[in-house]
């Protein structure tokens, strides 16, 4: 275990520090971190008018209102994100961020048709703007941000008087630059549209975005994404920071594609989304930590540390909340934890994935904030409905199972603790 450790400590923490610390994974993060209030609203929208404005016939009324803020937020979802994440990236190179993202918008929209079907000119189909657009909408929040940096360190800017107000020249410096962007993406446009096609989006979608998701529906990727933001984390990484962007790259739109589908009537037609890892595999956080508190509880008698730390962790855990654990105990570099620490989210990522698969339970559609308490969750990012109890159950089963993956651990560790006494003494 020991060369192991050392092994991964001098080949892997490196790559995975330098993965976490990349600039534009970093504005990805935290252009969907900035939208994360508009997706809370969307989401709760879409709650509220498919449980108890349903149930209560005189809150009917207020079925609109929902409709509305579903269409400000999760309808506009890659226009947020293409803003955020632009944002973010252009204020990492300490330029114009507010111009960068009003460009990388514009941009977005200069590859875009003007027209969809026999609608006529001026209208956009909405499916561009939705999460399902966003692979697109990052690769274009990217590039056209790269662009816009560049021509602005290289100079090709309109300089002002100094006597202007400091917003004025701001906003005379980013002229050039982009123009130049929006043109650029413009070129773009016309040359797909020449040789046959709809639309960056449409050839992005079909060519990349497609085939990825239909990969990461898959039960196997799934329980390899789980495990490997573990992996992450055992050595001292956030997991779950450095794959995020993929993560919601990928999952995301499988979490609003369901929501469409059941709020048209439809079956959802995804099994895992960004929220199912939340529902049935991070229990109490990464690693499905809630499990490793009780275990202790359970089996460790002789190391009083361990239940102290629990202690402390249990009302952080309860809300998926897991550093006090990671770093308290700690689970970071431990070599008895390695083995359930890595394992159980792929086992529990598989047990989901088949509740969901047979129908036990039914799918995730609404996007609850990660901090839900364990089987809660999953009654809520199932829709609150009369099915939503076997989803709750199917978490419980979940948590039951990760309790028993750590329990043999945890007494392993007891007994080291019994031995290295009986040493000492």
């Amino acid at each position: 275990m020991n060369n192991f450790l050392d092994f991964m400590e001098k080949r892997f923490v490196p790559v995975a520090a330098r993965i976490g610390g990349q600039r534009h994974l970093v504005a990805i993060r935290d252009g969907f971190v900035a939208i994360m209030p508009l997706i809370l609203a969307g989401s709760t929208a879409v709650l509220l008018k498919n449980t108890i404005f349903q149930w209560i016939a005189p809150l009917g009324i207020l079925i609109p209102i929902c409709d509305q803020v579903w269409w400000g937020t999760l309808a506009i979802m890659t226009l947020l994100v293409v803003f955020s994440t632009a944002y973010s990236l252009a204020k990492s190179y300490n330029v114009n961020s507010l111009a960068a993202g009003l460009i990388a918008v514009g941009s977005y929209f200069a590859t875009l048709p003007q027209a969809h079907g026999d609608a006529g000119w001026g209208y956009i189909h909405w499916g561009y703007l939705q999460a399902t657009g966003l692979f697109t909408g990052l690769i274009v929040a990217l590039i056209a941000t790269e662009i816009f940096v560049k021509l602005i360190k290289r100079d090709l800017t309109i300089k002002m008087p100094e006597e202007v107000p400091p917003a004025v020249g701001r906003a005379f410096a980013a002229v050039i630059p982009g123009m130049i962007t929006i043109f650029t993406f413009g070129i773009v446009f016309l040359i797909i549209d020449k040789l046959g096609g709809v639309s960056l989006y449409d050839v992005i979608y079909e060519g990349i975005q497609k085939p990825l998701q239909g990969f990461s529906q898959g039960v196997g990727s799934a329980m390899v994404m789980a495990m490997l933001i573990n992996l992450f984390w055992f050595f001292g990484l956030h997991g779950a920071n450095i794959l995020d962007p993929i993560m919601n790259a990928l999952y995301l739109p499988a979490l609003t594609d369901n929501a469409a589908a059941i709020e048209a009537g439809l079956a959802a037609p995804n099994v895992i989304t960004r929220v199912f890892f939340d529902t049935y595999v991070h229990l109490g956080g990464s690693g499905a930590t809630i499990g490793l508190i009780i275990a202790i509880f359970i089996a460790a008698k002789k190391r009083k540390e361990y239940r102290e730390v629990a202690k402390l962790s249990t009302p952080s855990g309860i809300f998926q909340i897991n550093e006090p654990m990671m770093f308290g105990l700690p689970i970071v570099l431990n070599p008895i934890l390695f083995i359930p620490f890595i394992i159980t989210p792929g086992i529990l990522t598989l047990i989901g994935y088949i509740g969901t698969a047979t129908g036990f339970a039914p799918p995730t559609y609404v996007a609850i904030p990660w901090t839900t308490p364990p089987v809660v969750g999953a009654f809520l990012a199932t829709g609150a409905t009369s099915a939503s109890w076997r989803a709750a159950v199917l978490a419980a089963i979940n948590l039951v199972i990760s309790v028993l993956i750590y329990l043999p651990f945890i007494k392993l560790a007891d007994r080291q603790s019994r031995k290295t006494k009986i040493t000492n003494q």
